[in-house]
């Protein structure tokens, strides 16, 4: 009998059928979730210049989405704890599919296809176990659930297909919470975020945890740069009074490099940041921080602080064609450049947390 290890390998690598891809809807270069005017909460595909192609709507708040790479299809994520992912044909604007995560579990507002489109991993919250998981689905059948595994850690939240196609980068943020007490969090005094790399199998890899002063620094969104390099961004869970890092950069086999700006700017922080993302030569890395009202830029070579950018509400944050792609909560889509931030469109809604790339399969 097949193992269910090579099953899941043969379907990460099968070749699917052609069928109308991105290009059908205008091939937006990214999705966000959005509140408009009318009180209703949509889906969008929108360019780099701020150009919206199609917006769909959802039952409730988005988070993030995942884009297909092939298909003109995602999944968008309800705000954790997650209630609904929708599968969504974004030419026509009809679901394909609900997921339900499995009783006991719930999702956590990311995930990610693998290269060919095949298989769709979730993030997942075993609560009663308090344990993360990773759901995987089999996105070529009609999204039948083909099983879990752990994610390595406690509130698993975002997650990156590495460039070798054959492992996962996780974002284990530490926070053990129960849909019970909602948004609660639980076990501030002994959380321990990790940093997890697996196959798409679930065996561990890799596993990088932060110094024992920072285990309150909930890691929490991921970026990823061709070489390998991840970008991940940081929440404070811990006293208010301190400033910690909230940003990293890490190589498999290496040790994490915490990048910081000058006390006068990262004292205005609040300990949380949003997003983060590299720049389209990838010699830049930048958060998001919604509630400073900042973003943040880093010389990914170096580690030095570049600049610091005001934005008011600024947290969706992507590569774009050139530089960096950012939105906010005043319906701002603006690029940064070499020369500063310039807004290149003001859309009529509230752009939530996450700008999502759609990018192509190889």
């Amino acid at each position: 009998m097949t193992s269910r290890r090579h099953f899941l390998a043969g379907l990460a690598a099968a070749s699917l059928a052609p069928v109308p891809g991105w290009s059908a809807v205008g091939t937006p270069d990214f999705l966000s979730a959005a509140l408009f005017p009318d009180g209703s909460y949509r889906l969008v595909g929108l360019n780099a210049d701020g150009s919206i192609l199609f917006s769909l709507p959802l039952p409730d708040r988005g988070h993030a989405a995942a884009a297909h790479p092939i298909h003109a299809q995602a999944v968008a994520f309800a705000r954790r704890p997650g209630t609904f992912a929708l599968v969504i044909d974004c030419s026509t604007g009809t679901e394909i599919a609900r997921l339900s995560a499995p009783e006991g579990h719930h999702f956590y507002g990311h995930g990610v296809y693998s290269r060919n489109g095949a298989l769709l991993f979730t993030t997942e919250n075993d609560y009663e176990a308090g344990e993360g998981m990773i759901g995987i689905w089999d996105a070529a059948n009609g999204y039948v659930r083909l099983g879990s595994f752990s994610s390595g850690g406690i509130g698993p939240h975002d997650m990156a297909l590495m460039p070798d196609g054959a492992s996962l980068a996780i974002a284990n943020g530490g926070i053990e919470t129960h849909p019970d007490t909602g948004r609660s969090k639980l076990n501030l005094p002994t959380m321990q975020p990790n940093l997890t790399y697996c196959d798409l199998n679930g065996q561990v890899l890799e596993q990088v945890q932060l110094p024992a002063a920072l285990h309150k620094n909930s890691i929490r969104h991921l970026a990823l740069r061709q070489d390998g390099l991840v970008a991940f961004a940081m929440q404070w869970q811990g006293n208010k009074t301190q400033h910690p890092p909230l940003l990293g950069l890490h190589f498999r086999g290496d040790e994490p490099k915490l990048l910081s700006a000058p006390d006068d700017a990262q004292n205005t922080l609040q300990g949380y940041a949003g997003s983060v993302g590299f720049s389209s030569d990838g010699r830049t890395v930048a958060i998001t921080c919604p509630r400073g009202n900042a973003l943040h830029c880093f010389d990914t070579t170096s580690g030095a602080f570049t600049g610091a950018f005001a934005l008011q509400d600024v947290c969706g944050l992507s590569s774009g064609p050139t530089g960096l792609i950012y939105t906010t909560g005043n319906g701002d889509v603006g690029r940064l450049a070499t020369y500063g931030a310039e807004t290149r469109a003001t859309a009529p809604c509230q752009w939530d947390n996450h700008l999502v790339p759609v990018s192509t399969a190889v």
